[in-house]
Protein backbone atom coordinates (compact mmCIF):
# COMPACT_ATOMS: atom_id res chain seq x y z
CA UNK A 1 0.00 0.00 0.00
CA UNK A 2 1.31 3.11 -1.38
CA UNK A 3 -0.05 6.05 1.20
CA UNK A 4 1.89 9.16 -0.29
CA UNK A 5 2.03 8.79 -3.87
CA UNK A 6 -1.32 9.30 -5.35
CA UNK A 7 -1.55 12.63 -2.46
CA UNK A 8 1.86 13.71 -4.03
CA UNK A 9 0.73 13.09 -8.23
CA UNK A 10 -2.39 15.04 -7.55
CA UNK A 11 -0.62 17.89 -5.00
CA UNK A 12 2.84 18.18 -5.72
CA UNK A 13 5.24 20.35 -4.91
CA UNK A 14 7.83 22.86 -5.63
CA UNK A 15 10.73 23.86 -4.22
CA UNK A 16 13.08 27.04 -5.19
CA UNK A 17 16.28 27.93 -3.56
CA UNK A 18 16.74 31.40 -1.93
CA UNK A 19 19.53 30.89 -0.14
CA UNK A 20 22.93 28.71 0.78
CA UNK A 21 26.28 29.39 2.72
CA UNK A 22 27.41 31.69 5.89
CA UNK A 23 24.31 33.59 7.08
CA UNK A 24 24.37 36.95 8.96
CA UNK A 25 21.33 39.39 9.29
CA UNK A 26 17.55 38.72 9.12
CA UNK A 27 15.48 36.18 6.87
CA UNK A 28 12.05 37.95 7.05
CA UNK A 29 8.77 36.68 5.54
CA UNK A 30 6.52 39.17 5.56
CA UNK A 31 3.11 37.27 4.01
CA UNK A 32 4.92 35.51 1.26
CA UNK A 33 2.15 33.03 -0.09
CA UNK A 34 4.28 29.77 -0.07
CA UNK A 35 5.93 27.43 2.94
CA UNK A 36 9.47 27.62 3.38
CA UNK A 37 11.89 25.07 4.89
CA UNK A 38 15.27 26.00 6.39
CA UNK A 39 18.24 24.04 7.05
CA UNK A 40 20.39 25.20 9.58
CA UNK A 41 23.88 23.33 9.15
CA UNK A 42 25.63 24.34 11.73
CA UNK A 43 25.85 27.53 14.40
CA UNK A 44 22.76 29.31 15.77
CA UNK A 45 19.50 31.44 15.14
CA UNK A 46 16.69 33.01 16.64
CA UNK A 47 13.45 31.83 15.09
CA UNK A 48 10.19 34.63 15.85
CA UNK A 49 6.68 33.33 14.84
CA UNK A 50 4.00 35.54 14.18
CA UNK A 51 1.95 34.94 16.92
CA UNK A 52 5.08 36.34 19.24
CA UNK A 53 6.85 33.04 19.88
CA UNK A 54 10.48 33.41 19.67
CA UNK A 55 12.45 30.12 20.09
CA UNK A 56 16.82 30.23 20.02
CA UNK A 57 17.87 27.38 17.42
CA UNK A 58 21.28 25.75 18.19
CA UNK A 59 23.29 22.64 15.70
CA UNK A 60 21.75 21.10 13.13
CA UNK A 61 18.27 21.75 12.70
CA UNK A 62 15.28 21.73 9.65
CA UNK A 63 12.58 24.02 10.05
CA UNK A 64 9.51 23.82 8.24
CA UNK A 65 6.98 25.94 7.66
CA UNK A 66 4.34 24.01 5.25
CA UNK A 67 2.22 27.47 4.01
CA UNK A 68 2.48 31.07 4.35
CA UNK A 69 3.05 32.13 8.33
CA UNK A 70 4.65 35.46 9.10
CA UNK A 71 8.24 34.41 10.68
CA UNK A 72 11.77 35.41 10.62
CA UNK A 73 15.17 34.32 11.26
CA UNK A 74 17.55 36.29 12.93
CA UNK A 75 21.91 35.23 12.89
CA UNK A 76 24.11 37.65 14.39
CA UNK A 77 27.81 37.63 13.62
CA UNK A 78 28.60 35.36 16.62
CA UNK A 79 26.21 32.85 16.07
CA UNK A 80 28.75 31.07 12.70
CA UNK A 81 25.64 29.99 11.02
CA UNK A 82 25.35 28.19 7.73
CA UNK A 83 21.68 28.41 6.55
CA UNK A 84 20.59 26.89 3.39
CA UNK A 85 16.47 27.94 2.45
CA UNK A 86 13.70 27.01 0.07
CA UNK A 87 10.26 28.38 -1.04
CA UNK A 88 7.92 25.60 -0.69
CA UNK A 89 4.86 25.11 -2.96
CA UNK A 90 2.24 22.48 -3.74
CA UNK A 91 0.21 22.01 -6.59
CA UNK A 92 -3.98 23.41 -5.44
CA UNK A 93 -2.60 26.47 -3.92
CA UNK A 94 -3.03 27.24 -0.17
CA UNK A 95 -5.63 24.60 -0.22
CA UNK A 96 -3.97 22.09 -0.88
CA UNK A 97 -4.60 18.90 1.94
CA UNK A 98 -0.73 18.05 2.45
CA UNK A 99 0.09 21.21 3.89
CA UNK A 100 -3.05 22.05 5.62
CA UNK A 101 -2.09 18.49 7.38
CA UNK A 102 0.80 19.83 8.86
CA UNK A 103 1.34 22.12 12.19
CA UNK A 104 2.16 25.66 10.76
CA UNK A 105 5.78 25.22 11.81
CA UNK A 106 7.75 22.34 12.69
CA UNK A 107 11.35 22.15 14.70
CA UNK A 108 13.38 19.00 14.32
CA UNK A 109 17.28 18.64 15.16
CA UNK A 110 18.38 16.44 12.24
CA UNK A 111 19.41 13.76 14.31
CA UNK A 112 16.30 12.75 14.90
CA UNK A 113 15.38 12.13 11.30
CA UNK A 114 18.06 9.76 10.31
CA UNK A 115 16.17 8.46 7.26
CA UNK A 116 17.32 11.80 5.58
CA UNK A 117 20.54 11.97 6.54
CA UNK A 118 21.65 11.11 3.30
CA UNK A 119 19.81 13.28 1.55
CA UNK A 120 20.67 16.26 3.64
CA UNK A 121 24.14 15.49 3.47
CA UNK A 122 23.93 15.64 -0.41
CA UNK A 123 22.16 18.85 -0.54
CA UNK A 124 24.86 20.21 1.70
CA UNK A 125 27.02 19.00 -0.72
CA UNK A 126 25.81 20.87 -3.27
CA UNK A 127 25.06 24.23 -1.24
CA UNK A 128 28.13 24.89 -0.06
CA UNK A 129 29.95 24.34 -3.92
CA UNK A 130 29.52 25.86 -7.10
CA UNK A 131 28.81 23.33 -9.43
CA UNK A 132 27.39 23.45 -12.48
CA UNK A 133 23.03 22.72 -12.33
CA UNK A 134 23.43 23.70 -8.81
CA UNK A 135 20.22 25.13 -7.93
CA UNK A 136 18.15 22.68 -9.95
CA UNK A 137 19.65 19.96 -8.65
CA UNK A 138 19.01 21.68 -4.79
CA UNK A 139 15.48 22.45 -5.72
CA UNK A 140 14.90 18.58 -6.32
CA UNK A 141 16.78 17.61 -3.15
CA UNK A 142 14.87 20.17 -1.26
CA UNK A 143 11.61 18.39 -2.57
CA UNK A 144 12.72 14.84 -2.06
CA UNK A 145 13.59 16.01 1.62
CA UNK A 146 10.07 16.57 1.83
CA UNK A 147 8.68 13.85 0.78
CA UNK A 148 11.02 11.64 2.96
CA UNK A 149 9.85 13.96 5.87
CA UNK A 150 6.48 12.80 5.29
CA UNK A 151 7.56 8.80 5.44
CA UNK A 152 8.97 10.04 8.83
CA UNK A 153 5.93 11.61 10.42
CA UNK A 154 3.64 8.76 9.43
CA UNK A 155 6.47 5.97 10.68
CA UNK A 156 7.21 7.66 13.80
CA UNK A 157 3.30 8.39 14.26
CA UNK A 158 4.32 12.22 15.03
CA UNK A 159 1.14 13.50 14.02
CA UNK A 160 -1.69 12.68 16.57
CA UNK A 161 -4.81 14.19 14.25
CA UNK A 162 -5.72 14.89 11.46
CA UNK A 163 -4.91 13.34 7.37
CA UNK A 164 -1.72 12.62 8.46
CA UNK A 165 -2.57 10.50 11.40
CA UNK A 166 -4.98 8.73 9.61
CA UNK A 167 -2.33 7.30 7.07
CA UNK A 168 0.46 6.31 10.00
CA UNK A 169 -2.62 4.24 11.08
CA UNK A 170 -2.72 1.36 8.84
CA UNK A 171 -6.10 0.37 9.00
CA UNK A 172 -7.12 3.73 8.57
CA UNK A 173 -4.97 4.63 5.78
CA UNK A 174 -6.25 1.65 3.84
CA UNK A 175 -9.58 2.84 3.21
CA UNK A 176 -7.81 6.56 2.63
CA UNK A 177 -6.11 5.33 0.39
CA UNK A 178 -9.24 4.06 -1.94
CA UNK A 179 -11.16 7.12 -1.45
CA UNK A 180 -7.48 8.99 -2.36
CA UNK A 181 -7.01 6.37 -5.27
CA UNK A 182 -10.95 6.25 -6.46
CA UNK A 183 -12.58 9.50 -5.67
CA UNK A 184 -15.63 8.93 -7.65
CA UNK A 185 -16.99 5.84 -6.56
CA UNK A 186 -19.82 6.43 -4.51
CA UNK A 187 -17.87 4.84 -1.06
CA UNK A 188 -20.18 3.60 1.31
CA UNK A 189 -18.73 3.11 5.31
CA UNK A 190 -19.33 -0.55 4.99
CA UNK A 191 -16.82 -0.71 2.08
CA UNK A 192 -14.12 1.35 3.81
CA UNK A 193 -14.86 -0.63 7.00
CA UNK A 194 -14.30 -3.74 5.18
CA UNK A 195 -11.05 -2.26 3.76
CA UNK A 196 -9.78 -1.52 7.03
CA UNK A 197 -10.84 -5.14 8.57
CA UNK A 198 -13.04 -3.46 10.93
CA UNK A 199 -16.88 -3.26 11.83
CA UNK A 200 -18.57 -0.61 10.69
CA UNK A 201 -19.28 0.89 13.78
CA UNK A 202 -15.50 0.51 15.74
CA UNK A 203 -14.08 2.25 11.96
CA UNK A 204 -16.43 5.11 11.90
CA UNK A 205 -15.52 5.99 16.01
CA UNK A 206 -11.78 5.10 15.28
CA UNK A 207 -11.97 7.25 11.97
CA UNK A 208 -13.38 10.02 13.50
CA UNK A 209 -11.33 10.04 16.54
CA UNK A 210 -8.18 9.80 14.43
CA UNK A 211 -8.69 11.98 11.50
CA UNK A 212 -10.95 14.54 13.30
CA UNK A 213 -14.31 14.08 10.87
CA UNK A 214 -16.26 11.56 9.48
CA UNK A 215 -15.61 9.07 6.73
CA UNK A 216 -18.13 11.12 4.92
CA UNK A 217 -16.56 14.32 5.72
CA UNK A 218 -13.35 13.40 4.86
CA UNK A 219 -14.44 11.98 1.34
CA UNK A 220 -15.79 15.34 0.72
CA UNK A 221 -13.14 17.11 1.69
CA UNK A 222 -10.87 15.20 -0.33
CA UNK A 223 -13.31 15.61 -3.23
CA UNK A 224 -13.39 19.47 -3.05
CA UNK A 225 -9.91 19.55 -2.75
CA UNK A 226 -9.80 17.82 -5.94
CA UNK A 227 -11.90 20.35 -7.51
CA UNK A 228 -10.42 22.83 -6.41
CA UNK A 229 -6.95 22.23 -8.07
CA UNK A 230 -9.03 21.23 -11.45
CA UNK A 231 -10.22 25.03 -10.99
CA UNK A 232 -7.28 26.26 -11.19
CA UNK A 233 -6.03 24.60 -13.98
CA UNK A 234 -9.07 26.03 -15.78
CA UNK A 235 -11.60 22.62 -15.68
CA UNK A 236 -14.64 23.37 -16.56
CA UNK A 237 -17.20 22.13 -13.51
CA UNK A 238 -19.24 19.55 -16.33
CA UNK A 239 -15.76 17.57 -16.64
CA UNK A 240 -14.62 17.95 -12.24
CA UNK A 241 -17.97 17.30 -11.08
CA UNK A 242 -17.99 13.62 -12.86
CA UNK A 243 -14.35 13.03 -11.94
CA UNK A 244 -14.65 13.12 -7.98
CA UNK A 245 -18.23 11.78 -8.01
CA UNK A 246 -21.05 14.09 -8.27
CA UNK A 247 -24.11 13.51 -10.91
CA UNK A 248 -23.77 17.06 -11.52
CA UNK A 249 -22.20 20.81 -12.03
CA UNK A 250 -24.52 21.88 -8.95
CA UNK A 251 -24.18 18.79 -6.88
CA UNK A 252 -20.43 19.49 -6.77
CA UNK A 253 -21.58 23.30 -6.19
CA UNK A 254 -23.59 22.48 -3.57
CA UNK A 255 -21.24 20.03 -1.68
CA UNK A 256 -18.29 23.32 -2.20
CA UNK A 257 -20.48 25.66 -0.61
CA UNK A 258 -20.89 23.88 2.24
CA UNK A 259 -17.17 23.00 2.40
CA UNK A 260 -15.48 25.81 1.59
CA UNK A 261 -17.91 28.58 2.44
CA UNK A 262 -18.42 30.31 -0.96
CA UNK A 263 -19.85 28.57 -4.74
CA UNK A 264 -16.43 27.36 -6.93
CA UNK A 265 -17.44 30.71 -9.23
CA UNK A 266 -16.99 33.12 -6.15
CA UNK A 267 -13.88 31.19 -4.70
CA UNK A 268 -11.73 30.98 -8.51
CA UNK A 269 -12.66 34.32 -8.46
CA UNK A 270 -11.10 35.27 -5.21
CA UNK A 271 -7.92 33.28 -5.96
CA UNK A 272 -6.76 35.19 -8.96
CA UNK A 273 -7.50 38.70 -7.68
Amino acid sequence: MDRLSTLLAHFGMHAGTVHSGVFRGTFVDEGDQCGHVHLLRAGQATLSLGDGRETRVAGPTLILIPRPYRHRLTVSESDGAELVCATLRFDGGLDNPISVALPPCMLMPMDTIPMLGGTLEWLFSEAFTQNCGRDAIMNRLFELTMIQLLRHLMANHSLTTGMMAGLADLRLAQAMTLMHDRPGHAWTVAELADAANMSRASFAAHFRQVVGQTPADYLVGWRVSLAQKRLREGRPMALISDEVGYESPSALARAFRRKVGESPREWLQRQSA
